[in-house]
Formats: structure tokens, C-alpha cells, sequence
């Protein structure tokens, strides 16, 4: 037994020295071509594909870049977390975000500096490696896993080993567009919205096997598709193969001349979803014959993670239901029945901590890094609601806690609710933006903030700077997205309004219908007016989508209308939200978000 194990601690270290050596080395070639380019030596069509493969975005500002890291499965370590605050203070003003994919971007970063931030990365096991680019994208996996009380299985070591295997593949990184891959273990709700990704993937068990539920074809942008049904169930083992083999397929025969119409769902409408599933079909008898891209046996430190020596969890204590008492604190009662769950290991709660629009101060990544160590069970999990969540944290301790998230500026409650806003950073930073979204998300979060009836306060609202849906705004309760019209002659910046996405009984995602566009400085009072009429029409059980599909468009357009033409101008309606400054239209070269 003994020799067994040092055999597999030699393994995991020469494994280990490898995979740090090949990461060393990729990131000393990117400072090369980094440098080339600075000097002129290479021109941006050849730099541009291998840095965004590298993760590095250009912004609408000249001379920086924005840095995106891979959170695999969206789980990082509190050592990772701790990094992403040193990161933050030293390369990009101390600021940090979340986005819907599980990621973390850092912006306003010098080209020359990006190499050293990779280092910082790669101490700690992170990687930006294929975080942009045509290429499988981070993989996403519901928050929940290993702890919902309704879950079917743990789908966490899956992701980890996938995101694993599409690492540095010829075949992974020089497709078509992006490729999307989402993970869900949960028995109802597909919290992790499979129905917008290239491929969805949700635990299934079949007569005591387990398996998987397999869609495909789903994505967002200007034209949303909902993913097709490829397998009812998949045993286990199969799963790489039966994923590889769409990736075959969109790599063959996705759009490689227009950029626009280059993603996996465009194929499955214009070929449709029977041909689509039989070319899959034949990829799949290839490689189960030829063999194909295999299961890892094992994954770095810290990917997705992981760790080989895990921290021993602290004793949950056996207490009531944490929201069955009133604590006489109106604000921590009010956090423990918004952002405290029990988890399904008796005695434990998982806390969200609701970050604002995803955006964190190096400290408060730090805060968090010390409180997932001495509270939870040493991971953090990156929500693509832009929040996080800490595990296997001991019910005894939920006060301590709470009062360590009040040193943050963490512990606002209200998680999932109203005025927990999703949205990109638009304009504040991307070249495709038409509008600075975060700061129309602030305006927003004030207007609703005076709901108290119960199901307006547990809608979602999610916004984009443009319409290629970074925020996600197709499956918000309530979604925006940005664009431009002239009034007088005079650009002026425009949100488009949808009603009506989310989820339905099933607990699939579903579409928003588009409404009404609105002025910028009007879409909260357009909001307001929804929200009244919703209140004062709705039906007996009625969820907010049910009352939109009845009511249909033609009902909400009526009402926003005097907001979409306004007869009364005034001066602000010419500025975005936070500018004091005339609005002007301004775009550059799209790298895409998200």
C-alpha cells in the first residue's frame, strides 16, 4: 500500500513539473510575439487570433487589454481567490469581474504587463489558455453540485476532467466560433441554463447507471436558439466521445466565411436538427472505432478546483432550520432567508454572497479567500448569476460570517432577487457596446428597490451593452440590451426591453419576447410601468412569463410607448447613465465577450 501510494505522489509530481514547464513556456512565447508586435515586427491579423486565443481581449481604449481567467466548473480554491485580489491590486486598479460564464476578467491591463499577470495566473493553477477565440469556451457547472438536496449526482469531476481533455487540442481551438459546454446535476430547474449552450448536460441515473441528458445547438447573440434534445440518456463513459463528436460536426461544417452566422446554431437552422443529429451520429461511430480525444486520468492542481489534499471541513452543528427563528437583527434575518441555503449534509449552510453586477475590490477577493479557508471548505464558487457561493459552512457559524461579509460591504441580501442585477461591462470597456450597462444597472436596481410583494422582488433582471448578450438578457424575468437612435438629429443612447424569459414550469430556459426600446434615462420609469401593470393585472398563481404570454406584446408596447418617442425632451436623455458628457456613438473591431 505504501509503495502504491509514493508511486502515485511520483506520478502527480512528474505530471505536475510537466504541465507547469508546457504553461511556463506558452507564456514566455506570448511575451515574444507580445513584444514582436509592440515593435511592429508582426501586424494585428496575425497577433490578434494568438492573443485572444491566450485569453487577451483589445478594449475600446487604445493601449490596454482586458484579461479574462478560466474558472473551470466554475470552482476556484481560496488560494485562487487570494491571487485574484493580488492581481487585481497590481495590474488593474484593484478591480475584479465576474462574468456569466464563470469567469474572471480584469480590465485596463498594458500589453507588456499581460505575460507577468499569466505568471501570477499559472502560480496558482489558473489559466486564461483559450478563454477567447474560436475555441471550446470555460465549461460551466451549476453552483449547487455536491450539495443540493435534490441533486441527482455530483457533476463536478466531469467537468473538471472535460475541461482537461479540450485544453491545447488542434481540434478545440481553431473551430468555426466559440463553443459553449454547460453541466447540471440538479433534479428540476436547469440552473446552469443548458438550453443556451452548444452542448447541456445534465446528470441522469437509468436502472442504478449513471448518465447524462445531452442537448445541443443552443446559444444566445442577436438571434437566440434553445438547444436540441441528442440523448435522453448517455452512460457515463461515453460522455467525451458523444461531446467530441458535435465538436467534429460544428468544426466541419460551421460558417467559417461570415463571422456572424459561424456558431453551432446556425448550422442546426439551416440544416436542421435531424441532419445535425445524424452527422453527429456518424462522428461518433468514428471515434468509438478510431478512438478520439480521451478521459484524463489526471488534472493539475487546483484545475476546476481540485485538490489533492483537500481541507478537512469543520463540524456542521446539528441545528433547527437557520431561517426558522427571528434573530431580532431585521438585516441578518432578512440575509439568512436570501442568501442561505442548507445544504443537503446535515448541519451545513451554503452562503451567496451577492456581489454587485460582479464587481469585487482585491480586498474583498482576499476577504473571500479567508473566509472560504476558515469557514467553509477552502473553494469558492462563481455563480453565472455574478455571485458566489460558499460551501460546507458549519450553521453554528452563520454569524460570524455574516459580520465578516459586513467588513467586506458583502453581506447585502437580497441574492436572486430584483434588484440583483446581471450585467456585462458594455461600453465601460468593449468595442462592441453601444452603452455603459453597469451604470444603467445601478439606475435600475434604485427603481425597484421600492417593491415589496414577493414575486416582483424574485424576478431577474439581466442587461448587455449590445445585443450580442453577454448579461444574458434573453432568460432575464425582465432583460436589456443596448442600442442607438437619433432624436432631433442627435444620437441618443437606446435599451431594447424584453419581458417574459427565465424559466418555465419545467424549469428549462426560455426566451424573453422583445418589446419596447426605450431611452437609456427612460428604461427604469419603463420598467416601473411593467412592473405596476403587472402588479395591478396579474392572475391568481400566475407567474410573471404566464401574465407577459397572455397579455402578449402588443399589450406592454402600448404601455412604454409615450417612453419610446417622448414628447418632452431634456438634456439627460442625450447621456448615458454615469456620463455627463453628449452621447456619441463609438465602435471598434468586435473580439466578442462572454
Amino acid at each position: 500500500m505504501a509503495a502504491a501510494v509514493h508511486e502515485d505522489l511520483s506520478q502527480r509530481e512528474t505530471f505536475e513539473n510537466q504541465h507547469d514547464e508546457t504553461v511556463r513556456q506558452e507564456i514566455e512565447i506570448f511575451r515574444q510575439k507580445a513584444a514582436a508586435f509592440s515593435a511592429g515586427e508582426i501586424l494585428d491579423d496575425e497577433f490578434r487570433p494568438f492573443r485572444l486565443k491566450h485569453g487577451i481581449y483589445g478594449q475600446r481604449q487604445p493601449g490596454v487589454q482586458m484579461v479574462r481567467v478560466k474558472i473551470p466548473g466554475g470552482l476556484a480554491t481560496s488560494r485562487q481567490m487570494e491571487q485574484f485580489g493580488r492581481i487585481a491590486d497590481e495590474f488593474a486598479g484593484s478591480k475584479g469581474h465576474l462574468t456569466t460564464r464563470q469567469n474572471v476578467q480584469y480590465h485596463f491591463v498594458p500589453l507588456e504587463r499581460t505575460a507577468d499577470l499569466m505568471h501570477m495566473l499559472a502560480d496558482a493553477g489558473l489559466t486564461n489558455r483559450e478563454a477567447c477565440y474560436n475555441t471550446v469556451r470555460n465549461i460551466t457547472t451549476c453552483v449547487w453540485s455536491g450539495i443540493a438536496r435534490d441533486e441527482v449526482f455530483d457533476v463536478r469531476p466531469y467537468a473538471q476532467k472535460l475541461a482537461y481533455a479540450m485544453l491545447r487540442k488542434d481540434l478545440t481551438q481553431n473551430l468555426p466560433r466559440k463553443f459553449k459546454i454547460a453541466f447540471d446535476g440538479c433534479n428540476g430547474k436547469d440552473c446552469i441554463a443548458g438550453a443556451i449552450n452548444d452542448v447541456g448536460i445534465r446528470a441522469v441515473v437509468r436502472d442504478g447507471q449513471r448518465g447524462f441528458r445531452i442537448v445541443f445547438g443552443g446559444g444566445l447573440g442577436p438571434l437566440p436558439c434553445e438547444a436540441q434534445l441528442l440523448d435522453e440518456f448517455l452512460p457515463e463513459e461515453l460522455l467525451i466521445h458523444r461531446v467530441e463528436a458535435v465538436i467534429r460536426v460544428f468544426n466541419q461544417h460551421g460558417n467559417r466565411k461570415n463571422r456572424n452566422t459561424a456558431r453551432l446554431k446556425f448550422v442546426v437552422r439551416t440544416r436542421g436538427a435531424e441532419w445535425v443529429r445524424e452527422q453527429i451520429e456518424k462522428e461518433y461511430a468514428n471515434i468509438l472505432a478510431n478512438g478520439g480525444i480521451a478521459w484524463p486520468t489526471i488534472v493539475p492542481e487546483g484545475f476546476g478546483g481540485y485538490q489533492s489534499n483537500p481541507q478537512p471541513l469543520g463540524n456542521g452543528a446539528l441545528l433547527p432550520v437557520v431561517n426558522a427563528k427571528q434573530s431580532g437583527d431585521a438585516a441578518y434575518d432578512a440575509w439568512l432567508a436570501t442568501n442561505v441555503v442548507e445544504q443537503r449534509q446535515t448541519g451545513y449552510a451554503a452562503v451567496i454572497v451577492k456581489v454587485d453586477q460582479g464587481n469585487l475590490t482585491g480586498d474583498q477577493f482576499r476577504g473571500i479567500a479567508r473566509l472560504a479557508s476558515t469557514a467553509g471548505d477552502g473553494t469558492v464558487r462563481v455563480d453565472i448569476d455574478q455571485n458566489m457561493v460558499l460551501a460546507f459552512v458549519p450553521l453554528a457559524r452563520l454569524p460570524q460570517v455574516y459580520a465578516a461579509l459586513g467588513e467586506l460591504n458583502l453581506a447585502e441580501a437580497g441574492a436572486h432577487q430584483i434588484d440583483d442585477v446581471v450585467t456585462c461591462p458594455g461600453a465601460y470597456s468593449c468595442n462592441l457596446a453601444l452603452t455603459k450597462t453597469m451604470n444603467l444597472g445601478a439606475a435600475v436596481q434604485q427603481a425597484v428597490r421600492r417593491y415589496t410583494d414577493a414575486q416582483v422582488k424574485s424576478l431577474s433582471i439581466k442587461a448587455s451593452g449590445c445585443p450580442n448578450a453577454c448579461g444574458q438578457h434573453w432568460i432575464g424575468d425582465i432583460g436589456f440590451y443596448g442600442n442607438a437612435r437619433k432624436i432631433g438629429g442627435k444620437e441618443v443612447p437606446y435599451y431594447q426591453m424584453l419581458l417574459g424569459g427565465g424559466y418555465d414550469e419545467e424549469g428549462i430556459a426560455r426566451f424573453g419576447l422583445a418589446v419596447q426600446s426605450v431611452p437609456a434615462r427612460l428604461a427604469p420609469e419603463a420598467l416601473t410601468r411593467v412592473l405596476d401593470h403587472f402588479l395591478a393585472h396579474r392572475e391568481n398563481g400566475e407567474t410573471f412569463r404566464q401574465y407577459v404570454l397572455r397579455n402578449k406584446v402588443e399589450t406592454f408596447r402600448a404601455l412604454t410607448a409615450e417612453f419610446a418617442k417622448p414628447a418632452e425632451l431634456f438634456p439627460e436623455i442625450y447621456q448615458d447613465w454615469g456620463d455627463n458628457e453628449a452621447y456619441s456613438l463609438q465602435l471598434g473591431r468586435g473580439e466578442c465577450a462572454a
